[in-house]
């Protein structure tokens, strides 16, 4: 017997023994350290990979070769994807939320190790993109599946995906609260849970790991940071308006970027050559796009960004404090572009690092800017470029307490708190008003495949159309009599007949429709079907979901509903069939069973 298998029966012995709370609080804990080790293997990967190359091979930020890292990095991981995962990439943390809304919490094992291995080549080898979505992602998958094997419920199976994904934010960034914060914003979205302390207990675990082992402290610190002052509200506020308009422009870049490389289909290869060869343009342009960019951002922060320039093709003497803002703003706008491109043409990783990124630099650029306009009172630019951070964050992944809280963690104090609530919220405020679905959640949101804040349309959203269409129905044609109606109706148990002509659907008749015709000979005289029948002034489209279907059922006042596709009567659906099966749903989702 394997130990494997030990251990495994060893944890189902203690899941008779133990209470449902005290199992719960176990699986945090297990879950929450092995998403917290995956997390570390991802950094340890990526560590290596760039000490391979800046040590052991003649790369270096004066040779022409390193730009095209990245590319060897993109291929490398399509091969893998392709030829060892056979095209399942299974990124994004969109592609979690499905699995929540649609798999009953069901992530595939796949994910308990692709992502930490195609999103550390990629990143590893400075494609243009971060690790926290990929580390997110296995975390779920890790919690998922460990729900599995102890044979635990939807709610439970749901709680404990949330987990992994509060683990692997937390290791990634040495930040607990900000992983608890990520699961309660981002996956967990329209799902009703009641116990929180195994999802805290897998993020201090997740985050204890990376401490423990690394032995790394907070990602920033820093002593330029100034006191808070009401002085500068205002700005805070166009920073946090600024930030917004630049989220929408984040994500309709990235949507643009992705519609260009799907339109090359399935040419994986192709893809990633020109989305690779162009990212290599883009990195000797601007360096300090190759990797996550955190040591970029920890120059911005310090006052130094005269550093951004050094071994590029702009590191000239004297360089005027004009164009070193010019350049800070566009290293902030192509990142998104060299985001895009790393993730389009077949790289992996996340927009966590990228938003970040992006936000430090449209913070330390309006901060500058103001400085070099001459206020009275100059901005604390480490300030602004942190708040930025949290700014992007919150308008990229709609996440605004989770782009406070990581400032906070990550800074190792609170002194900021209220500028970063003041940008957070502003920023999110913009964005939403403009995009009502994030960058990355969008598509899915949209077609109702991922769940949404509507906790009732969420659960009538778990429920297929086609489970309750009643496709076998009697039909009869318009021009038939009463008489030959009420001979149908009394050969079958019918609670309905359509009413069709020449294959087209006109209508329906109901049994309570005849009940008047069939003591009365005389009302049947003259009378036609055409004549009593229903038309189709309320139906149902065969692709409409269960919550719009709900809608027309409560305003047209009926309780049967014809299911078209076109003029083409596929069949009838209950409401009552709809109302049972959605009593079944909820149960399932409150864990009753």
């Amino acid at each position: 017997m394997s130990w494997i298998r030990k251990i495994t029966l060893f944890f189902r012995f203690l899941k008779k023994k133990l209470s449902h709370n005290q199992f719960m609080v176990l699986s945090g804990i297990l879950v929450g350290l092995t998403a917290g080790m995956a997390s570390v293997i991802l950094k340890t990967i990526v560590h290596y990979i760039h000490r391979i190359y800046l040590y052991d091979f003649p790369f270096n930020a004066g040779k022409i070769g390193i730009y095209f890292l990245p590319l060897i990095g993109i291929l490398i991981t399509v091969f893998i994807v392709q030829y060892f995962f056979k095209g399942n990439d299974g990124r994004g943390i969109a592609n979690i939320l499905y699995d929540i809304a649609r798999r009953s919490s069901l992530v595939d094992k796949i994910k308990m190790y692709s992502q930490v291995i195609t999103s550390g080549i990629t990143v590893g080898f400075g494609g243009s993109s971060g690790l926290e979505g990929p580390i997110a992602v296995t975390g779920s998958a890790i919690g998922s599946n460990f729900a599995r094997s102890y044979g635990l419920n939807y709610k439970d199976r749901t709680l404990l995906v949330a987990a992994g994904g509060a683990a692997g934010i937390a290791g990634a960034f040495n930040a607990p609260i900000t992983g608890v914060m990520f699961a309660m914003e981002v996956l967990l979205v329209g799902v009703a849970i009641s116990e929180f302390i195994p999802l805290i207990i897998a993020a201090v675990c997740g985050a204890l790991c990376t401490k423990v082992i690394f032995n790394e402290e907070i990602l920033f610190h820093f002593k330029s940071l100034k006191e808070f002052s009401y002085y500068n509200v205002f700005f805070y506020v166009l920073l946090g308006v600024f930030c917004g308009f630049l989220s929408v422009y984040f994500a309709r870049a990235t949507h643009f970027v992705e519609h260009f490389f799907e339109q090359m289909g399935t040419r994986y290869y192709k893809k990633a050559l020109i989305g690779g060869l162009l990212l290599a343009v883009l990195c000797f342009l601007f360096p300090p796009l190759q990797g996550d960019g955190y040591e970029s951002v920890k120059l911005l922060a310090s006052n130094n960004a005269t550093a951004l320039l050094n071994g590029s093709v702009w590191s000239l003497n004297g360089v005027s404090t004009n164009f070193l803002l010019l350049f800070v703003l566009l290293v902030g706008l192509v990142k998104v572009f060299a985001t895009s491109l790393t993730l389009a043409s077949g790289g992996n990783g996340g927009t966590f690092a990228p938003a970040l990124f992006t936000g430090a630099f449209a913070g330390n650029f309006f901060a500058s800017l103001f400085n070099l306009v001459g206020l009275d009172k100059q901005l604390p630019i480490a300030n602004f470029t942190l708040v930025g951070m949290a700014g992007m964050l919150s308008g990229v992944m709609y996440a605004p307490l989770t782009g406070i809280f990581l400032i906070a963690e990550i800074t190792g104090g609170y002194d900021l708190i209220l500028p970063l609530m003041i940008v957070s919220v502003s920023s999110y405020v913009i964005a939403h008003s403009i995009e009502p679905f994030s960058m990355d959640t969008k598509i899915m949101a949209t077609s109702g495949d991922i769940f949404s804040s509507d906790y009732d349309a969420n659960i009538l959203n778990t429920i297929r159309q086609a489970e309750f269409v009643e496709t076998e129905f009697l039909q009869i044609e318009p021009v038939a009599s009463i008489a030959a109606l009420l001979a149908l109706f009394g050969k079958s148990n019918a609670s309905m007949i359509a009413v069709i002509d020449d294959g087209d659907f006109k209508g329906w008749i109901t049994f309570d429709d005849v009940r008047s015709y069939m003591f009365d000979q005389e009302k049947q005289t003259n009378k036609t079907v055409a004549d009593i029948m229903r038309p189709p002034r309320f139906f149902v489209n065969a692709t409409d979901s269960l919550h719009s279907i709900m809608e027309k059922f409560d305003s047209s006042g009926l309780w049967y509903l014809p299911v078209l596709d076109q003029t083409n009567l596929i069949g009838f659906i209950s409401k009552s069939d709809i109302l049972h099966n959605y009593r079944k749903e909820l149960a399932r989702h409150s864990g009753k069973y």
